[in-house]
């Protein structure tokens, strides 16, 4: 059931995202202030709060695009949950509590101890973050490669934007478990480019990020089968709501550890990652309420091509460090081509339709 436009067109949709923008930018000039007293200080974290949500929006582009494609199947009611409480787990759940989680494990401490060090000592905070960034970009990347793979190998998917490509994983998709197949392949292979003390971090890592998928997939489907059994109109409920917080914080992980190049206070970096992610929460309704996807075929694709490379940029970072720019504008880019693409392809369509309604119209003169 798709849900009705609103009114005010594009920009009605970011009124709460302009608002927390508004709130979130004072704040983190308060917290500037309050923690350098000076002019320059302020401005400084002014700066700071804005260019993590520029990175946040610029990273989920593609998180919203997938977003949506799971939401347009959801009913109204479960669409509303994800869009309210869903974005409240985003935002402080992933924004604020794992970065602490982290810590706690890492170190060993409890969370009112990880929360005083963040306060009282981001460098040494900040510097936790970084080492665990190894299990993290193999869990994370894992999962975003079983989520992409899984959208091309499906035997049922018959539109196809790069076809040399997707024809043949649509063909392949009929061999069962081929995705994990490849991905367990490209985990063995990928350790044996790491340091030999960083293989069993990197392998066990990768592993659980490949189970926590398909635990996912097995949870969601029985749980919205029960739905089913219950009321045929009821699709898409809890088992969807789970998949897509999991997305979520697979998409947040880069963000998170990323952000801690431009500043290690905690409070900063969910401030700025928390504008950004009502961006995307925005954007999703619009993709949803609009159709957008429907009215540009190939904008899916262009999402799922972008979580691809994000999955094999988060394994290179265990490697090298790669700016989190350039997988952002990578994945952006990925996303105007292929919006470009479904444009042309309406265009031709059109003038398709307008040949042979002229055709069909001069046979009947005729």
């Amino acid at each position: 059931m798709r849900r009705r436009p609103r009114e005010g067109g594009a920009l009605g949709y970011f009124t709460w995202a302009f608002i927390v923008t508004a709130v979130g930018l004072v704040l983190g000039a308060w917290l500037g202030w309050q923690s350098t007293g000076t002019i320059g200080g302020m401005a400084s974290v002014f700066f700071i709060c804005t260019v993590l949500a520029v990175l946040e929006i610029s990273l989920s582009f593609d998180n919203a695009i997938v977003n949506a494609n799971k939401l347009k199947d959801m009913t109204p009611e479960w669409q509303h949950r994800f869009l309210t409480w869903g974005i409240l787990i985003a935002v402080f759940g992933m924004r604020i509590v794992f970065p602490l989680l982290i810590v706690v494990i890492a170190a060993k401490i409890g969370p009112i101890e990880a929360i005083v060090l963040a306060a009282s000592k981001p460098e040494e905070y900040a510097r936790i973050m970084n080492d665990a960034h190894l299990p993290i970009a193999a869990f994370g990347g894992t999962f975003l490669m079983m989520v992409g793979l899984s959208y091309f190998f499906d035997h049922e998917k018959d539109v196809h934007w790069i076809k040399w490509v997707e024809t043949k994983m649509a063909r392949f998709a009929t061999i069962k478990g081929v995705e994990i197949a490849f991905v367990l392949a490209l985990i063995l292979g990928f350790s044996t480019l790491l340091e030999p003390a960083d293989v069993h971090t990197f392998v066990y890592s990768a592993i659980y990020g490949l189970l926590t998928f398909l635990v996912v997939e097995v949870v969601g489907g029985l749980l919205d089968a029960q739905q089913e059994t219950m009321s045929a109109a009821a699709k898409g409920g809890f088992g969807a709501f789970l998949y897509l917080e999991v997305l979520d914080a697979s998409f947040s992980f880069d963000g998170v550890i990323g952000a801690f190049a431009l500043t290690q206070n905690l409070f900063i970096i969910a401030i700025g990652l928390g504008i950004g992610a009502m961006y995307v929460r925005s954007m999703t309704i619009m993709l949803v309420e609009k159709g957008t996807l429907s009215e540009y075929r190939y904008l899916e694709h262009g999402a799922f091509y972008a979580i691809l490379i994000l999955s094999v940029v988060m394994y290179f970072q265990t490697l090298i460090h790669i700016p989190e720019v350039i997988t952002g504008l990578g994945g952006a880019a990925l996303i105007g081509i292929s919006l470009w693409s479904s444009i042309r392809y309406n265009k031709r369509e059109r003038e398709m339709e307008e040949v042979e309604t002229r055709d069909s119209h001069e046979q009947l003169r005729a």
